[in-house]
């Protein structure tokens, strides 16, 4: 068998065998649990109130994109963590005396973070579908689009998320690069109200980045078509969607690899070592 493609194979098992691992983990299902909780309540909250201009409850437009919200934290934080951490703790390293090492676990990063960042958009979707009325009519082109919208989202995202972790020295650093610029944007881009009702700069600001985009995409998937009139210029806008989308996911792709090789060439036991004394010095 070619050397490449049994190492493909090899992230593929790990990365699966890494996410059954995180479904029996009380504490990593338990926070995805706590954090659909919190979004169910905000979604209860607002069914009452309507969108301005229709007759849709605000609790309609929120949850899709909630969804693509956390496509986005799959991605960047799923990511971008999880390499923190294997760095530190030598994993990476060990991938790297590997031959081929370094392909199979970036498989297995992709399998580990995508079926994570599933698992978590579907707790949230399959509990609003039955909490908030006239989503249940979705046809299959809006399964397929929905589809369509995750796997773009968690490749344009993914490849970001393992930049910021090849470049930061701790996980805490990685989580806070990662969580308060997210969290920043999320307030600009339009996912608990419509991003109309923002200033044009803001609006403009938002649209650089995916997440307006992958809220946008879901609820294109998900609302009825009256629902477009408070989008910005009453249109779903699917070119410039998969536009921005897909120029971020090929940047990312051609970022990636030479931050990540050149991040391996400096990985070595006395750099493991220095960064475990630094930790301990720190009181991790």
């Amino acid at each position: 068998m070619n050397p490449v493609i049994h190492a493909a194979k090899l992230g593929a098992k790990r990365g699966w065998i890494e996410f059954k691992q995180m479904l029996k983990s009380p504490m990593d299902l338990g926070f995805n649990i706590v954090m659909t909780v919190i979004f169910l309540i905000v979604l209860y909250v607002q069914r009452n109130r309507m969108i301005e201009g229709t007759d849709l409850a605000l609790s309609m437009f929120t949850l899709p994109s909630l969804l693509g919200m956390l496509v986005v934290f799959g991605g960047f934080m799923g990511a971008a963590v999880t390499m923190t951490y294997e760095r530190e703790d030598g994993t990476l390293l060990r991938a790297k005396a590997t031959p081929n090492g370094m392909i199979s676990y970036l498989i297995s990063r992709i399998i580990s973070v995508t079926s994570n960042s599933l698992v978590t958009v579907t707790m949230l979707l399959v509990p609003g579908l039955f909490l908030i009325q006239g989503l249940t009519n979705i046809g299959w082109s809006g399964w397929g689009m929905l589809l369509v919208i995750f796997v773009l989202g968690t490749l344009a995202t993914l490849p970001w998320g393992a930049v910021i972790g090849s470049l930061v020295k701790s996980t805490t650093a990685s989580f806070n690069i990662t969580f308060l610029p997210i969290g920043g944007l999320t307030a600009i881009s339009g996912i608990f109200y419509p991003i109309t009702s923002l200033p044009d700069w803001v609006q403009i600001l938002a649209q650089i980045f995916p997440i307006y985009w992958l809220g946008l995409g879901m609820r294109s998937a998900l609302m009825p078509d009256v629902a477009v009139l408070s989008e910005i210029g009453e249109s779903w806008r699917y070119v410039e969607m998969f536009g921005v989308l897909g120029i971020w996911t090929i940047a990312g792709f051609l970022v990636v690899p030479r931050i990540l090789r050149r991040m391996a060439r400096k990985e070595s036991g006395s750099t493991m070592e220095k960064r475990k004394q630094e930790m301990m010095s720190r009181g991790y």
